[in-house]
């Protein structure tokens, strides 16, 4: 049986919402990567989280009987053979990057007659390891995913490098700001506040005063996780 401590996952949200309390506008997602039915459920039961990330298709499945009452956007790499089971059971297909995934995206949801809203991530430190759109092609990207069906873009996301320089940081997340704000045009419904997702665990105070709209929570709130399996 796992040892949780639930009181620290509490006074954890609790904190993070005084911090939150000066940007009314901003939320709170709780990651719930690798975390277990029982943390999920205490967190959205007994402390209101209302508003969770997933990064895995299967482990978002696994998880569904624990999220009728919450939104649910998915956060993690997005693999294209994996979006069938994702469109019309999530919020927000936040990292989307390539456009064998929009086309996906597009296909299913037009199958079952719905809009999808999307982010486009961005690889705002331009790091070769990591998943996302390079800063100088994302209004090529955007043009390209706006002509497509049954999507709508409502923002973007970015997962920056790791970084303890608080002022790194604030440009990061700037940059992305100054990137949603030179792309307007291609944010139809939401040309008037595209949103920004950018901001975790040790960055979420930077994000916050850069304009984030969404904060991306897990170990701050659940503690450090226990790898001992592999989801795709």
């Amino acid at each position: 049986m796992e040892n949780i401590n639930y009181s620290a996952i509490e006074n954890n949200i609790i904190q993070i919402r005084k911090r939150m309390e000066n940007y009314p506008n901003s939320q709170l997602m709780a990651v719930i990567k690798m975390r277990s039915l029982e943390e999920i459920s205490f967190a959205i039961n007994e402390c209101g989280i209302d508003y969770v990330g997933e990064n895995h298709a299967q482990e978002f499945l696994n998880h569904l009987g624990c999220l009728d009452n919450v939104k649910t956007d998915f956060i993690g790499t997005l693999q294209s053979n994996k979006v069938k089971y994702l469109v019309g059971k999530i919020n927000i297909l936040e990292s989307v990057s390539t456009m064998s995934a929009v086309k996906e995206i597009s296909k299913h949801s037009k199958k079952l007659d719905l809009i999808s809203k999307i982010m486009v991530e961005v690889n705002i430190g331009k790091e070769p390891q990591k998943s996302g759109v390079m800063p100088d092609e994302l209004s090529a990207f955007l043009d390209s995913t706006c002509k497509e069906s049954n999507i709508e873009i409502v923002g973007l996301m970015t997962v920056p490098p790791v970084t303890d320089d608080s002022k790194k940081r604030r440009e990061y997340f700037s940059a992305l700001r100054q990137l949603r704000d030179d792309n307007l045009s291609y944010f139809k419904g939401y040309i008037n506040h595209p949103l920004l997702s950018m901001g975790m665990s040790d960055s979420y105070a930077e994000a916050l005063d850069e304009g984030a709209d969404i904060v991306r929570i897990g170990t701050g709130i659940f503690g450090p996780r226990k790898y001992t399996t592999t989801i795709v």
